[in-house]
């Protein structure tokens, strides 16, 4: 039997991606959200598509409705829990990992999801991050700087020089990562 390990909370981190996990990251409340994009909106057909436990279900869809990812309907009758403007925000986060799983974890049979543009029923492209002339940036074009929120009184991480120089030991851009 495995043991139950308790997950460290993020909410001490200044970092924006730790507070997003804090949020979304348990891999439940992703699948609950992926559902709701879905448009399941009710308790029994989020427990019935995932298969988890009652209780769990009812952990994930309160902390989502206290973090305004959804909102949950009041009154008669069942609650329906639907995506808030924060939650529809996440669409090309879900997009965009389900591409990756698409491309690095594929099915033997073939794609299990696939985007279409609504308007000309033609596939989307991969969602990626464009410059503001619209070049689409790669690795080792970003560079990482720190803004005015991460100063809160206490030393700052170290600045990274660019996100390649984080990353270059771990896929290689071509230059001798030793010094990294």
């Amino acid at each position: 039997m495995v043991p139950l390990v308790k997950l460290k909370s993020f909410e001490q981190f200044n970092c924006s991606l730790a507070q997003t996990l804090s949020v979304i990251g348990e891999h439940w409340t992703l699948l609950i959200i992926r559902d709701a994009f879905f448009g399941l909106t009710r308790f029994d057909q989020f427990h019935k598509s995932l298969g988890i436990s009652r209780n769990v279900l009812t952990l994930r869809l309160k902390k989502l409705v206290e973090e305004g990812v959804l909102h949950k309907s009041e009154g008669p009758g069942h609650p329906e829990y639907r995506l808030s403007e924060k939650g529809l925000a996440l669409q090309p986060i879900l997009v965009a990992m389900t591409q990756w799983g698409e491309q690095h974890m594929p099915h033997s049979e073939g794609e299990r999801i696939v985007f279409t543009d609504l308007q000309n029923g033609r596939r989307i492209r991969p969602v990626s991050i464009c410059a503001d002339d619209g070049r689409v940036l790669g690795p080792s074009d970003l560079r990482t700087q720190f803004g005015p929120g991460v100063w809160n009184g206490e030393s700052a991480p170290r600045q990274p020089d660019t996100l390649t120089a984080v990353l270059s030991g771990v896929i290689g851009t071509g230059s001798d990562s030793s010094e990294h």
